[in-house]
């Protein structure tokens, strides 16, 4: 896995990474700020092209605006033509801002300066004739509100139809919770500096960021190393690391017995959507226990699975029995897709947690009963995995939905420290948090993700990379990055969206194949 493109930074320890190689390691500040303008100016020209206006850079006051000013004399040395708009006054500028303000303008580049006569008309007549705008108005330093003097400097800039290139961060975008405050830039591609801000990749970062780039602005990996990371980023490299290989020698036997508790009589799909997810991550047998009144449509959905029915067309108490059969010899068991409510099932759910120790997951409905049931809670089970989406995870923590929407990283990552458990928080940017506090972004996926369906396949999968013997944070990893990626390779096939549920079950083969990893090995059979 590539570190520097894996771990993600708060503002706070960005801050901390610069001051440590500028005062211990000795790099001098102004070579950053150079480094990160020679990074800025090449992905400048690159979306510049074919196009033969000027660059226009919006710049603030801070390292930001000096960004600005360097690449600004940068492609003016290219032989590109420039303007800079700085949101301040002269003098307000310091540090090796104010230096790159005063070498852009002795090589004769043009400034205009906010309280000019007639400056925000000039910004205007500049959009609609620019190649490219460079927005180095605010960078990791933002937050709240955007003050008011720059509000309408940002409104023309979002109602011009101009590319964009950003600066570390689109101004307007906080870079540890990827809230936007509106006008906020929407840029068509960010350059981040040093280590990837973990805003750019949850909230409305996504949206506000367009196609993100790295530049390591020369900061070597000793200072890097010497910062502790708890927020990452999901990477193919990573999660080629996490796959289970497999013996050529091996058998059904050797490659994972799960047991999937799951369906109804009227939501028997949700079971044959699990079970398609698991089968199609490489589980050896799967085995499901369903109500009786879900039997022959779980059977027609499944033709590889054993299916066990328990009377009724819910499961109920009733139903301990034939899952404790089903359990004995599994190596991992799955609840809550299409189980219905029914409170009598509860104690049986309770019993499942308390007696047995297998890694497990549970989406759904057994987390809907769960939150009305704190009481039944086992204690730290480092193995289980619970898969909200937002609806749920506010009834599992008594809050409305749209407090989760507004911190989706810390409710996770605080939930899975107070449950002890593997949390994936459903929805764009799915999160992945463990109870030791690290936590996972997943940047696969896309929209057409958003129908009913979708969160059984990844139940499925989880369930399947358990069974094959992955621990929780890793199974969880492994299936939600391979379930966006699934997405992804639907979507790169229709266009857009409207592929089902059952197809990001069976394009789960294909993300894994374009993940590339030989799913064999050399070791001796177990």
């Amino acid at each position: 896995m590539d570190k520097a493109e894996a771990r993600l930074v708060t503002a706070e320890q960005m801050r901390r990474i610069d001051a440590r190689a500028i005062n211990d390691f000795g790099l001098p500040g102004l070579v950053l700020m150079e480094n990160a303008a020679l990074a800025l100016t090449a992905a400048a020209e690159r979306m510049a092209a074919d196009k033969g206006g000027a660059i226009v850079v919006l710049a603030g006051r801070g390292n930001n605006g000096g960004d600005g000013f360097a690449v600004a004399r940068q492609l003016a040395v290219r032989g590109r033509r420039t303007t800079v708009f700085f949101l301040a006054r002269e003098e307000e500028a310091g540090g090796d801002a104010a230096l790159n303000l005063r070498l852009y303008r002795s090589m004769g580049g043009r400034i205009v300066f906010r309280d000019e006569e007639g400056a925000f008309a000039l910004w205007r007549r500049a959009l609609r004739h620019a190649a490219l705008v460079v927005d180095a108005l605010y960078g990791t330093g933002f937050r709240g509100r955007l003050p008011a003097p720059a509000r309408p400097w940002l409104q023309a800039l979002s109602d011009c139809p101009v590319p964009v290139l950003a600066v570390d961060l689109p101004s307007g975008l906080n870079a540890d919770t990827g809230e936007a405050v509106e006008p906020a830039v929407r840029a068509t591609c960010t350059v981040t500096l040093g280590l990837p801000k973990i805003g750019l990749f949850t909230g409305q970062g996504p949206l506000l960021a367009g196609e993100t780039v790295l530049s390591r602005i020369s900061i070597p990996e000793t200072v890097l190393a010497a910062e502790t990371y708890d927020t990452f980023l999901l990477t193919p490299d990573y999660i080629r690391s996490l796959l289970p290989r497999r013996h050529p020698l091996g058998h059904k036997g050797t490659h994972g017995r799960g047991v999937l508790i799951a369906g109804s009589r009227s939501m028997s799909g949700a079971a044959v959507l699990a079970g398609q997810a698991a089968l199609r991550s490489g589980i050896g047998l799967l085995q499901v226990v369903t109500a009786a009144g879900a039997e022959e449509a779980v059977k027609a959905g499944l033709t590889e699975a054993t299916v066990w029915a328990a009377a009724g067309d819910t499961l109920t108490g009733a139903a301990e029995p034939v899952i404790a059969e089903r359990l004995a010899g599994a190596r991992a068991w799955a609840c809550g897709p299409g189980l219905g409510r029914e409170k009598s099932f509860l104690p049986a759910l309770e019993r499942l947690l308390h007696a047995n120790d297998l890694p497990a997951v549970l989406d759904a409905d057994a987390l809907n009963l769960l939150a009305g049931a704190w009481e039944i809670w086992p204690p730290e089970r480092a193995n289980l995995v619970l898969t909200p989406h937002p609806g749920e995870m506010a009834r599992l923590c008594g809050c409305r939905t749209e407090e989760i929407q507004a911190a989706r990283l810390e409710t996770a990552r605080r939930a899975a420290r107070q449950w002890g458990a593997v949390v994936v928080l459903k929805g764009a940017g799915t999160i992945v948090a463990a109870p030791d506090g690290r936590a996972f972004i997943n940047p696969s996926g896309n929209a057409g993700l958003g129908t009913g369906g979708t969160g059984d396949v990844l139940t499925g999968a989880i369930l399947a990379y358990l069974a094959q013997g992955l621990p929780a944070l890793a199974a969880a990893c492994a299936a939600v990055y391979l379930h966006g990626a699934a997405g992804d390779h639907l979507r790169r096939l229709a266009g857009g969206d409207g592929y089902t549920a059952l197809e990001v079950a069976a394009a789960l083969l294909a993300a894994r194949r374009e993940l590339g990893r030989d799913r064999y090995c050399s070791h001796p059979a177990p």
